[in-house]
Protein backbone atom coordinates (compact mmCIF):
# COMPACT_ATOMS: atom_id res chain seq x y z
CA UNK A 1 0.00 0.00 0.00
CA UNK A 2 1.47 3.39 -1.00
CA UNK A 3 1.64 5.89 1.81
CA UNK A 4 0.09 9.32 1.31
CA UNK A 5 1.68 12.40 2.88
CA UNK A 6 -1.56 13.17 4.66
CA UNK A 7 -1.71 9.80 6.30
CA UNK A 8 1.97 9.92 7.21
CA UNK A 9 1.45 13.20 8.99
CA UNK A 10 -1.90 12.45 10.49
CA UNK A 11 -1.20 9.16 12.23
CA UNK A 12 0.56 9.26 15.54
CA UNK A 13 3.23 6.62 16.02
CA UNK A 14 4.76 4.78 18.89
CA UNK A 15 5.46 6.61 22.10
CA UNK A 16 9.16 5.92 22.37
CA UNK A 17 9.54 7.56 25.73
CA UNK A 18 6.58 6.20 27.65
CA UNK A 19 6.66 9.32 29.84
CA UNK A 20 3.69 10.87 31.50
CA UNK A 21 2.59 12.49 34.66
CA UNK A 22 2.15 10.11 37.53
CA UNK A 23 -1.54 9.54 38.35
CA UNK A 24 -2.65 10.47 41.77
CA UNK A 25 -3.80 7.90 44.29
CA UNK A 26 -7.44 8.90 44.62
CA UNK A 27 -9.96 10.76 42.53
CA UNK A 28 -10.29 14.46 43.04
CA UNK A 29 -13.59 15.53 44.58
CA UNK A 30 -16.45 16.38 42.23
CA UNK A 31 -16.30 19.90 40.82
CA UNK A 32 -12.57 20.10 41.55
CA UNK A 33 -11.27 23.64 41.08
CA UNK A 34 -9.15 23.58 37.91
CA UNK A 35 -7.35 26.81 38.76
CA UNK A 36 -6.21 25.47 42.14
CA UNK A 37 -4.74 22.33 40.58
CA UNK A 38 -3.40 23.34 37.16
CA UNK A 39 -0.04 21.55 37.24
CA UNK A 40 -1.17 18.05 36.21
CA UNK A 41 -3.28 19.25 33.24
CA UNK A 42 -0.51 21.57 32.06
CA UNK A 43 2.13 18.85 32.26
CA UNK A 44 -0.23 16.45 30.52
CA UNK A 45 -0.80 18.88 27.65
CA UNK A 46 2.97 19.34 27.35
CA UNK A 47 3.50 15.56 27.42
CA UNK A 48 0.82 15.06 24.77
CA UNK A 49 2.47 17.64 22.51
CA UNK A 50 5.86 15.94 22.91
CA UNK A 51 4.37 12.52 22.17
CA UNK A 52 2.64 13.82 19.05
CA UNK A 53 5.91 15.26 17.74
CA UNK A 54 7.90 12.12 18.55
CA UNK A 55 5.24 9.85 17.08
CA UNK A 56 4.91 11.68 13.79
CA UNK A 57 8.67 12.12 13.46
CA UNK A 58 9.28 8.44 14.13
CA UNK A 59 6.61 7.41 11.62
CA UNK A 60 8.02 9.63 8.89
CA UNK A 61 11.58 8.44 9.52
CA UNK A 62 10.51 4.88 8.79
CA UNK A 63 8.01 5.64 6.06
CA UNK A 64 5.19 4.08 8.07
CA UNK A 65 2.06 4.98 9.92
CA UNK A 66 1.85 4.96 13.71
CA UNK A 67 0.77 1.62 15.15
CA UNK A 68 0.48 2.83 18.76
CA UNK A 69 -1.12 6.16 19.70
CA UNK A 70 0.28 7.03 23.10
CA UNK A 71 -0.92 10.63 23.41
CA UNK A 72 -4.59 9.67 23.74
CA UNK A 73 -3.91 7.05 26.40
CA UNK A 74 -1.85 9.48 28.47
CA UNK A 75 -4.47 12.24 28.20
CA UNK A 76 -7.33 9.92 29.13
CA UNK A 77 -5.56 8.38 32.14
CA UNK A 78 -4.54 11.70 33.69
CA UNK A 79 -7.92 13.29 32.96
CA UNK A 80 -9.72 10.46 34.71
CA UNK A 81 -7.38 10.40 37.70
CA UNK A 82 -6.94 14.15 38.06
CA UNK A 83 -10.42 15.52 38.66
CA UNK A 84 -13.97 15.99 37.49
CA UNK A 85 -16.66 18.62 37.25
CA UNK A 86 -17.60 21.07 34.50
CA UNK A 87 -14.90 23.62 35.30
CA UNK A 88 -12.15 21.02 35.49
CA UNK A 89 -13.27 19.19 32.35
CA UNK A 90 -13.50 22.37 30.29
CA UNK A 91 -10.10 23.56 31.44
CA UNK A 92 -8.48 20.18 30.85
CA UNK A 93 -10.11 19.87 27.44
CA UNK A 94 -8.87 23.29 26.32
CA UNK A 95 -5.32 22.45 27.41
CA UNK A 96 -5.44 19.12 25.56
CA UNK A 97 -6.77 20.87 22.47
CA UNK A 98 -3.83 23.25 22.59
CA UNK A 99 -1.35 20.44 23.28
CA UNK A 100 -2.46 18.22 20.40
CA UNK A 101 -2.66 21.15 17.98
CA UNK A 102 0.80 22.38 19.00
CA UNK A 103 2.22 18.91 18.48
CA UNK A 104 0.66 18.65 15.01
CA UNK A 105 2.04 22.05 13.98
CA UNK A 106 5.50 21.37 15.43
CA UNK A 107 5.56 18.02 13.61
CA UNK A 108 5.12 19.84 10.30
CA UNK A 109 1.46 19.25 9.49
CA UNK A 110 -0.43 21.98 7.73
CA UNK A 111 -3.20 23.97 9.44
CA UNK A 112 -6.03 22.00 7.83
CA UNK A 113 -4.67 18.59 8.76
CA UNK A 114 -3.65 19.83 12.20
CA UNK A 115 -7.17 21.08 12.93
CA UNK A 116 -8.73 17.86 11.57
CA UNK A 117 -6.52 15.52 13.57
CA UNK A 118 -6.72 17.68 16.70
CA UNK A 119 -10.51 17.62 16.73
CA UNK A 120 -10.77 13.90 15.99
CA UNK A 121 -8.23 13.09 18.69
CA UNK A 122 -10.02 15.27 21.23
CA UNK A 123 -13.33 13.63 20.29
CA UNK A 124 -12.09 10.13 21.08
CA UNK A 125 -10.39 11.24 24.31
CA UNK A 126 -13.57 12.91 25.55
CA UNK A 127 -15.64 9.90 24.55
CA UNK A 128 -13.24 7.55 26.35
CA UNK A 129 -13.38 9.68 29.52
CA UNK A 130 -17.19 9.92 29.49
CA UNK A 131 -17.73 6.21 28.84
CA UNK A 132 -15.18 5.14 31.44
CA UNK A 133 -16.75 7.33 34.11
CA UNK A 134 -20.13 5.89 33.24
CA UNK A 135 -19.44 2.15 33.01
CA UNK A 136 -16.28 1.51 35.07
CA UNK A 137 -17.35 1.75 38.71
CA UNK A 138 -14.89 3.76 40.75
CA UNK A 139 -12.44 3.64 37.82
CA UNK A 140 -11.26 0.29 39.19
CA UNK A 141 -9.60 -1.82 36.50
CA UNK A 142 -8.23 -4.32 39.02
CA UNK A 143 -11.30 -6.55 38.78
CA UNK A 144 -12.37 -8.77 35.91
CA UNK A 145 -15.61 -6.86 35.35
CA UNK A 146 -13.98 -3.43 35.63
CA UNK A 147 -11.13 -4.36 33.29
CA UNK A 148 -13.46 -5.94 30.73
CA UNK A 149 -15.63 -2.82 30.69
CA UNK A 150 -12.61 -0.55 30.35
CA UNK A 151 -11.18 -2.57 27.44
CA UNK A 152 -14.60 -2.36 25.77
CA UNK A 153 -14.47 1.42 26.17
CA UNK A 154 -10.98 1.44 24.62
CA UNK A 155 -12.37 -0.41 21.61
CA UNK A 156 -15.46 1.79 21.20
CA UNK A 157 -14.06 5.27 21.85
CA UNK A 158 -11.82 5.54 18.72
CA UNK A 159 -14.53 4.36 16.29
CA UNK A 160 -16.22 7.74 15.56
CA UNK A 161 -12.91 9.55 15.12
CA UNK A 162 -11.58 6.68 12.98
CA UNK A 163 -14.61 6.98 10.69
CA UNK A 164 -14.21 10.75 10.42
CA UNK A 165 -10.48 10.51 9.76
CA UNK A 166 -10.94 7.71 7.21
CA UNK A 167 -13.54 9.71 5.27
CA UNK A 168 -11.36 12.82 5.35
CA UNK A 169 -8.25 10.94 4.22
CA UNK A 170 -10.21 9.18 1.49
CA UNK A 171 -11.41 12.52 0.09
CA UNK A 172 -8.35 14.66 0.77
CA UNK A 173 -5.48 12.24 0.16
CA UNK A 174 -6.97 9.50 -1.99
CA UNK A 175 -6.28 7.04 0.85
CA UNK A 176 -7.97 3.64 0.94
CA UNK A 177 -10.95 4.03 3.29
CA UNK A 178 -10.73 0.61 4.98
CA UNK A 179 -6.95 0.83 5.46
CA UNK A 180 -7.24 4.26 7.00
CA UNK A 181 -10.06 3.12 9.26
CA UNK A 182 -8.14 0.05 10.44
CA UNK A 183 -4.88 1.89 11.03
CA UNK A 184 -6.47 4.71 13.00
CA UNK A 185 -8.74 2.52 15.10
CA UNK A 186 -6.23 -0.21 16.00
CA UNK A 187 -3.41 2.16 16.90
CA UNK A 188 -5.58 4.42 19.04
CA UNK A 189 -7.47 1.58 20.73
CA UNK A 190 -4.19 -0.11 21.62
CA UNK A 191 -2.81 3.13 23.05
CA UNK A 192 -5.90 3.65 25.20
CA UNK A 193 -5.75 0.08 26.49
CA UNK A 194 -2.03 -0.21 27.23
CA UNK A 195 -1.41 3.22 28.74
CA UNK A 196 -4.89 3.61 30.22
CA UNK A 197 -4.75 0.40 32.26
CA UNK A 198 -1.32 1.32 33.59
CA UNK A 199 -2.44 4.84 34.51
CA UNK A 200 -5.66 3.77 36.22
CA UNK A 201 -4.15 0.83 38.11
CA UNK A 202 -1.20 2.72 39.61
CA UNK A 203 -1.62 3.35 43.35
CA UNK A 204 0.49 4.75 46.15
CA UNK A 205 0.54 1.26 47.62
CA UNK A 206 2.59 0.14 44.62
CA UNK A 207 5.14 2.88 45.24
CA UNK A 208 5.29 1.99 48.93
CA UNK A 209 5.80 -1.63 47.96
CA UNK A 210 8.90 -0.67 45.97
CA UNK A 211 10.42 0.79 49.13
CA UNK A 212 10.94 -2.78 50.26
CA UNK A 213 14.44 -3.78 49.07
CA UNK A 214 13.42 -7.31 48.09
CA UNK A 215 10.44 -6.17 46.03
CA UNK A 216 12.45 -3.38 44.40
CA UNK A 217 15.21 -5.82 43.45
CA UNK A 218 12.59 -8.21 42.07
CA UNK A 219 10.98 -5.46 39.98
CA UNK A 220 14.34 -4.28 38.63
CA UNK A 221 15.43 -7.82 37.82
CA UNK A 222 12.19 -8.60 36.03
CA UNK A 223 12.37 -5.31 34.15
CA UNK A 224 15.93 -5.93 32.98
CA UNK A 225 15.03 -9.45 31.90
CA UNK A 226 11.94 -8.24 30.02
CA UNK A 227 13.77 -5.35 28.33
CA UNK A 228 16.63 -7.64 27.31
CA UNK A 229 14.25 -10.17 25.81
CA UNK A 230 12.37 -7.44 23.93
CA UNK A 231 15.60 -6.02 22.57
CA UNK A 232 16.85 -9.43 21.44
CA UNK A 233 13.58 -10.21 19.67
CA UNK A 234 12.61 -6.85 18.17
CA UNK A 235 16.00 -5.21 17.49
CA UNK A 236 18.36 -5.83 14.59
CA UNK A 237 19.06 -9.25 16.13
CA UNK A 238 15.50 -10.28 15.15
CA UNK A 239 15.49 -13.53 17.09
CA UNK A 240 12.31 -15.53 16.29
CA UNK A 241 11.42 -16.10 19.93
CA UNK A 242 8.49 -13.78 20.55
CA UNK A 243 6.77 -16.49 22.56
CA UNK A 244 9.44 -16.10 25.27
CA UNK A 245 7.86 -12.82 26.32
CA UNK A 246 4.65 -14.59 27.34
CA UNK A 247 6.00 -16.26 30.52
CA UNK A 248 7.75 -13.02 31.51
CA UNK A 249 4.50 -11.05 31.28
CA UNK A 250 2.69 -13.82 33.17
CA UNK A 251 5.39 -13.65 35.85
CA UNK A 252 4.88 -9.89 36.13
CA UNK A 253 1.13 -10.46 36.50
CA UNK A 254 1.59 -13.13 39.17
CA UNK A 255 4.11 -11.16 41.21
CA UNK A 256 2.71 -7.63 40.81
CA UNK A 257 -0.87 -8.26 39.65
CA UNK A 258 -2.56 -5.75 37.29
CA UNK A 259 0.03 -2.99 37.64
CA UNK A 260 2.80 -5.48 36.84
CA UNK A 261 1.04 -6.87 33.79
CA UNK A 262 0.17 -3.35 32.57
CA UNK A 263 3.75 -2.16 33.02
CA UNK A 264 5.10 -5.23 31.19
CA UNK A 265 2.62 -4.71 28.35
CA UNK A 266 3.61 -1.06 28.08
CA UNK A 267 7.29 -1.97 27.76
CA UNK A 268 6.61 -4.78 25.30
CA UNK A 269 4.24 -2.64 23.22
CA UNK A 270 6.72 0.21 22.91
CA UNK A 271 9.67 -2.01 21.99
CA UNK A 272 7.76 -4.53 19.87
CA UNK A 273 5.78 -2.06 17.79
CA UNK A 274 8.70 0.38 17.55
CA UNK A 275 11.14 -2.31 16.46
CA UNK A 276 8.64 -3.77 14.01
CA UNK A 277 7.97 -0.37 12.43
CA UNK A 278 11.73 0.11 12.09
CA UNK A 279 12.00 -3.12 10.10
CA UNK A 280 13.29 -5.41 12.84
CA UNK A 281 11.83 -8.36 14.67
CA UNK A 282 10.26 -11.61 13.51
CA UNK A 283 8.05 -9.84 10.94
CA UNK A 284 10.78 -7.91 9.10
CA UNK A 285 10.22 -9.90 5.88
CA UNK A 286 6.64 -8.63 5.50
CA UNK A 287 5.42 -5.40 3.91
CA UNK A 288 5.45 -2.36 6.25
CA UNK A 289 1.67 -2.28 6.63
CA UNK A 290 1.53 -6.01 7.36
CA UNK A 291 4.36 -5.70 9.87
CA UNK A 292 2.42 -3.06 11.80
CA UNK A 293 -0.75 -5.17 11.73
CA UNK A 294 1.06 -8.31 12.92
CA UNK A 295 2.72 -6.42 15.76
CA UNK A 296 -0.65 -5.04 16.88
CA UNK A 297 -2.25 -8.49 16.72
CA UNK A 298 0.64 -9.93 18.74
CA UNK A 299 -0.04 -7.43 21.53
CA UNK A 300 -3.84 -7.62 21.35
CA UNK A 301 -4.29 -11.38 21.03
CA UNK A 302 -1.03 -12.76 22.37
CA UNK A 303 -0.25 -10.60 25.39
CA UNK A 304 -3.29 -8.47 26.28
CA UNK A 305 -5.36 -11.41 27.67
CA UNK A 306 -2.81 -11.73 30.48
CA UNK A 307 -4.35 -8.56 31.91
CA UNK A 308 -7.51 -10.55 32.60
CA UNK A 309 -5.47 -13.18 34.44
CA UNK A 310 -3.90 -10.43 36.55
CA UNK A 311 -7.32 -8.93 37.25
CA UNK A 312 -8.61 -12.34 38.31
CA UNK A 313 -5.69 -12.72 40.72
CA UNK A 314 -6.24 -9.21 42.05
CA UNK A 315 -9.92 -9.92 42.53
CA UNK A 316 -9.10 -13.13 44.37
CA UNK A 317 -6.70 -11.21 46.62
CA UNK A 318 -9.47 -8.75 47.44
CA UNK A 319 -11.91 -11.54 48.25
CA UNK A 320 -9.35 -13.26 50.46
CA UNK A 321 -8.60 -10.00 52.25
CA UNK A 322 -12.30 -9.34 52.85
CA UNK A 323 -12.69 -12.92 54.08
CA UNK A 324 -9.80 -12.46 56.51
CA UNK A 325 -11.24 -9.18 57.75
CA UNK A 326 -14.68 -10.77 58.11
CA UNK A 327 -13.20 -13.68 60.03
CA UNK A 328 -11.35 -11.31 62.36
CA UNK A 329 -14.53 -9.31 62.94
CA UNK A 330 -16.45 -12.51 63.64
CA UNK A 331 -13.75 -13.72 66.01
CA UNK A 332 -13.76 -10.41 67.87
CA UNK A 333 -17.56 -10.45 68.06
CA UNK A 334 -17.52 -14.05 69.26
CA UNK A 335 -14.93 -13.23 71.90
CA UNK A 336 -16.98 -10.25 73.06
CA UNK A 337 -20.11 -12.42 73.17
CA UNK A 338 -18.27 -15.08 75.18
CA UNK A 339 -17.05 -12.47 77.66
CA UNK A 340 -20.57 -11.09 77.96
CA UNK A 341 -22.03 -14.56 78.55
CA UNK A 342 -19.40 -15.35 81.16
CA UNK A 343 -19.92 -12.03 82.94
CA UNK A 344 -23.71 -12.32 82.91
CA UNK A 345 -23.58 -15.92 84.16
CA UNK A 346 -21.12 -15.00 86.89
CA UNK A 347 -23.20 -12.03 88.03
CA UNK A 348 -26.38 -14.14 88.12
CA UNK A 349 -24.84 -17.14 89.86
CA UNK A 350 -24.31 -15.58 93.32
CA UNK A 351 -27.74 -13.96 93.83
CA UNK A 352 -29.49 -17.06 92.46
CA UNK A 353 -27.78 -19.13 95.15
CA UNK A 354 -29.23 -16.77 97.75
CA UNK A 355 -32.71 -17.02 96.22
CA UNK A 356 -32.54 -20.84 96.32
CA UNK A 357 -31.43 -20.80 99.95
CA UNK A 358 -34.20 -18.44 101.04
CA UNK A 359 -36.79 -20.40 99.07
CA UNK A 360 -35.78 -23.68 100.68
CA UNK A 361 -35.85 -22.11 104.15
CA UNK A 362 -39.28 -20.65 103.43
CA UNK A 363 -40.65 -23.96 102.07
CA UNK A 364 -39.24 -25.84 105.06
CA UNK A 365 -40.89 -23.51 107.55
CA UNK A 366 -37.58 -22.25 108.94
CA UNK A 367 -38.66 -18.64 108.43
CA UNK A 368 -41.86 -19.13 110.35
CA UNK A 369 -45.09 -20.99 109.83
CA UNK A 370 -46.14 -21.10 106.17
CA UNK A 371 -49.50 -21.90 104.69
CA UNK A 372 -49.77 -24.69 102.08
CA UNK A 373 -50.17 -22.04 99.39
CA UNK A 374 -47.00 -20.28 100.56
CA UNK A 375 -45.10 -23.58 100.61
CA UNK A 376 -46.19 -24.26 97.02
CA UNK A 377 -45.09 -20.78 95.98
CA UNK A 378 -41.72 -21.26 97.70
CA UNK A 379 -41.20 -24.57 95.92
CA UNK A 380 -42.02 -22.94 92.57
CA UNK A 381 -39.54 -20.19 93.42
CA UNK A 382 -36.80 -22.75 94.14
CA UNK A 383 -37.61 -24.69 90.97
CA UNK A 384 -37.42 -21.59 88.80
CA UNK A 385 -34.23 -20.44 90.48
CA UNK A 386 -32.62 -23.82 89.86
CA UNK A 387 -33.54 -23.55 86.18
CA UNK A 388 -31.82 -20.17 86.06
CA UNK A 389 -28.85 -21.69 87.90
CA UNK A 390 -28.65 -24.47 85.31
CA UNK A 391 -28.76 -21.84 82.59
CA UNK A 392 -25.85 -19.96 84.16
CA UNK A 393 -23.80 -23.16 84.25
CA UNK A 394 -24.57 -23.80 80.58
CA UNK A 395 -23.73 -20.19 79.68
CA UNK A 396 -20.41 -20.46 81.47
CA UNK A 397 -19.67 -23.73 79.67
CA UNK A 398 -20.59 -22.21 76.27
CA UNK A 399 -18.42 -19.17 76.95
CA UNK A 400 -15.49 -21.33 78.02
CA UNK A 401 -15.91 -23.64 75.03
CA UNK A 402 -15.98 -20.77 72.54
CA UNK A 403 -12.95 -19.21 74.21
CA UNK A 404 -11.10 -22.53 74.10
CA UNK A 405 -10.91 -22.62 77.89
CA UNK A 406 -12.71 -25.94 78.34
CA UNK A 407 -10.28 -28.72 79.13
CA UNK A 408 -11.13 -32.24 78.04
CA UNK A 409 -9.45 -35.35 79.38
CA UNK A 410 -9.40 -37.67 76.39
CA UNK A 411 -9.00 -41.31 77.31
CA UNK A 412 -10.61 -44.68 76.45
CA UNK A 413 -14.25 -44.46 77.58
CA UNK A 414 -16.79 -47.26 77.87
CA UNK A 415 -19.67 -45.88 75.81
CA UNK A 416 -22.17 -48.54 76.93
CA UNK A 417 -21.46 -47.60 80.54
CA UNK A 418 -22.05 -43.94 79.76
CA UNK A 419 -25.43 -44.74 78.19
CA UNK A 420 -26.43 -46.82 81.21
CA UNK A 421 -25.45 -43.99 83.57
CA UNK A 422 -27.57 -41.57 81.55
CA UNK A 423 -30.53 -43.98 81.59
CA UNK A 424 -30.38 -44.30 85.38
CA UNK A 425 -30.20 -40.54 85.75
CA UNK A 426 -33.23 -40.11 83.49
CA UNK A 427 -35.28 -42.52 85.58
CA UNK A 428 -35.05 -40.03 88.45
CA UNK A 429 -36.63 -37.35 86.26
CA UNK A 430 -40.40 -37.04 86.90
CA UNK A 431 -40.90 -36.12 83.21
CA UNK A 432 -39.64 -39.60 82.23
CA UNK A 433 -42.20 -41.48 84.30
CA UNK A 434 -44.39 -42.24 81.27
CA UNK A 435 -41.50 -42.91 78.88
CA UNK A 436 -39.75 -46.23 78.35
CA UNK A 437 -35.98 -45.78 78.11
CA UNK A 438 -33.96 -48.54 76.43
CA UNK A 439 -30.20 -48.92 76.02
CA UNK A 440 -28.90 -50.89 73.02
CA UNK A 441 -25.19 -51.72 72.78
CA UNK A 442 -24.78 -53.20 69.29
CA UNK A 443 -21.31 -54.70 69.45
CA UNK A 444 -18.53 -55.62 71.81
CA UNK A 445 -15.83 -53.40 73.24
CA UNK A 446 -17.62 -50.12 72.44
CA UNK A 447 -14.79 -47.91 73.64
CA UNK A 448 -14.28 -44.39 72.32
CA UNK A 449 -11.57 -41.81 72.86
CA UNK A 450 -13.49 -39.20 74.82
CA UNK A 451 -13.84 -37.31 78.08
CA UNK A 452 -16.26 -39.49 80.04
CA UNK A 453 -17.64 -36.57 82.06
CA UNK A 454 -18.22 -34.36 79.01
CA UNK A 455 -19.63 -37.26 77.00
CA UNK A 456 -22.09 -38.03 79.80
CA UNK A 457 -23.06 -34.34 79.78
CA UNK A 458 -23.68 -34.40 76.02
CA UNK A 459 -25.66 -37.65 75.93
CA UNK A 460 -27.60 -36.58 79.02
CA UNK A 461 -28.59 -33.35 77.28
CA UNK A 462 -29.75 -35.21 74.17
CA UNK A 463 -31.66 -37.75 76.26
CA UNK A 464 -33.35 -35.07 78.36
CA UNK A 465 -34.44 -33.31 75.16
CA UNK A 466 -35.80 -36.61 73.82
CA UNK A 467 -37.84 -37.07 76.99
CA UNK A 468 -39.12 -33.47 76.97
CA UNK A 469 -39.95 -33.12 73.28
CA UNK A 470 -40.62 -36.75 72.34
CA UNK A 471 -42.52 -38.00 75.38
CA UNK A 472 -45.67 -38.38 73.29
CA UNK A 473 -44.06 -41.37 71.54
CA UNK A 474 -43.57 -43.19 74.84
CA UNK A 475 -40.11 -44.52 73.96
CA UNK A 476 -36.54 -43.21 73.98
CA UNK A 477 -33.70 -45.44 72.76
CA UNK A 478 -30.03 -44.87 73.60
CA UNK A 479 -27.98 -46.87 71.10
CA UNK A 480 -24.24 -47.36 70.53
CA UNK A 481 -22.53 -49.20 67.67
CA UNK A 482 -19.38 -49.19 65.59
CA UNK A 483 -19.37 -47.08 62.41
CA UNK A 484 -16.11 -47.92 60.70
CA UNK A 485 -13.35 -46.96 63.10
CA UNK A 486 -15.63 -44.63 65.05
CA UNK A 487 -18.22 -45.22 67.75
CA UNK A 488 -21.67 -43.89 66.89
CA UNK A 489 -24.12 -42.95 69.65
CA UNK A 490 -27.79 -42.38 68.77
CA UNK A 491 -30.59 -40.96 70.90
CA UNK A 492 -33.93 -41.72 69.24
CA UNK A 493 -37.43 -40.61 70.18
CA UNK A 494 -40.87 -41.03 68.61
CA UNK A 495 -41.91 -37.42 68.94
CA UNK A 496 -43.28 -35.02 66.32
CA UNK A 497 -39.99 -34.79 64.41
CA UNK A 498 -38.29 -31.80 62.83
CA UNK A 499 -38.56 -30.12 59.45
CA UNK A 500 -35.44 -29.39 57.37
CA UNK A 501 -35.73 -25.69 58.24
CA UNK A 502 -35.75 -26.42 61.97
CA UNK A 503 -32.88 -28.89 61.65
CA UNK A 504 -30.76 -26.11 60.12
CA UNK A 505 -31.40 -23.95 63.22
CA UNK A 506 -30.96 -26.65 65.88
CA UNK A 507 -27.48 -25.75 67.07
CA UNK A 508 -27.99 -21.97 67.10
CA UNK A 509 -27.75 -20.56 70.64
CA UNK A 510 -31.02 -19.46 72.29
CA UNK A 511 -33.08 -20.80 69.38
CA UNK A 512 -35.97 -22.94 70.67
CA UNK A 513 -37.49 -23.40 67.22
CA UNK A 514 -40.68 -21.53 68.03
CA UNK A 515 -41.34 -23.25 71.37
CA UNK A 516 -40.51 -20.22 73.49
CA UNK A 517 -44.13 -19.91 74.67
CA UNK A 518 -44.76 -23.63 75.07
CA UNK A 519 -45.15 -25.41 78.40
CA UNK A 520 -41.91 -27.31 77.77
CA UNK A 521 -39.07 -25.82 79.78
CA UNK A 522 -35.77 -24.90 78.14
CA UNK A 523 -33.50 -22.06 77.15
CA UNK A 524 -31.96 -23.12 73.82
CA UNK A 525 -28.35 -23.41 74.96
CA UNK A 526 -27.96 -27.15 75.54
CA UNK A 527 -27.50 -28.24 71.92
CA UNK A 528 -25.05 -25.40 71.26
CA UNK A 529 -23.00 -26.54 74.23
CA UNK A 530 -23.28 -30.19 73.17
CA UNK A 531 -21.93 -29.36 69.71
CA UNK A 532 -18.96 -27.46 71.19
CA UNK A 533 -18.15 -30.29 73.60
CA UNK A 534 -18.35 -32.97 70.90
CA UNK A 535 -16.06 -30.97 68.61
CA UNK A 536 -13.55 -30.52 71.45
CA UNK A 537 -13.41 -34.32 71.72
CA UNK A 538 -12.71 -34.68 68.00
CA UNK A 539 -16.20 -35.87 67.15
CA UNK A 540 -19.24 -34.89 65.12
CA UNK A 541 -22.89 -34.37 66.02
CA UNK A 542 -26.00 -34.23 63.88
CA UNK A 543 -29.66 -35.15 63.57
CA UNK A 544 -31.84 -37.31 61.32
CA UNK A 545 -35.52 -36.43 61.41
CA UNK A 546 -38.69 -35.86 59.46
CA UNK A 547 -42.01 -34.33 60.54
CA UNK A 548 -44.16 -36.99 62.18
CA UNK A 549 -41.38 -39.58 62.37
CA UNK A 550 -39.46 -38.64 65.49
CA UNK A 551 -35.82 -37.62 65.66
CA UNK A 552 -32.47 -39.36 66.01
CA UNK A 553 -29.60 -37.29 67.35
CA UNK A 554 -26.23 -38.91 66.69
CA UNK A 555 -22.69 -38.41 67.93
CA UNK A 556 -19.62 -40.00 66.37
CA UNK A 557 -16.31 -40.21 68.24
CA UNK A 558 -12.96 -41.81 67.39
CA UNK A 559 -12.74 -45.40 68.54
CA UNK A 560 -10.10 -46.48 71.02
Amino acid sequence: MSMSRALQRGEVALDATGKGTAPVETLAPPNADFFRRPLAPMLTALGVAVLVVLAISFARANGLVAALWGAGGLAMAVWLRGGRGLQYDLGFGVLLLAGVFAGEILAGNGPSLSILFTLTNLLEIVLAVVLTRRVVTGLHVDSVQGLARFLAVCAIAPLPSALIAAVALFNMADQNFLDALRIWWSGHALGFAVIGVFGLSLRKTHLRMLKQPARLAEAIGLGVLLASACYAIFSHMSLPYGFLLLPLIVLAAVRFRVIGAAWALLVVSVVAIGGTMAGHGPYHQFDPEDRALLAQLLILLGYMPILMVAALLEERDGLMQRAREGRLRAERASAAKSRLLANVAHEIKSPIGGVIGIGELWAGGHLGAATPNQVEMAQMLVKTARQVEALTHDLLDVARAEAGAVKVDIRPTDVAGVLEDVRRSLLLNPEAAAVKIDVVAAGDHLVARADSQRLTQVVGNLANNAVKYGASGGLVVLRAAWSGDRVRIEVTDRGPGLSDEKQAQLFEPFNRLGLERSAIEGHGVGLTLAKRLVELQGGEIGVISAPGHGATFWVELPGA
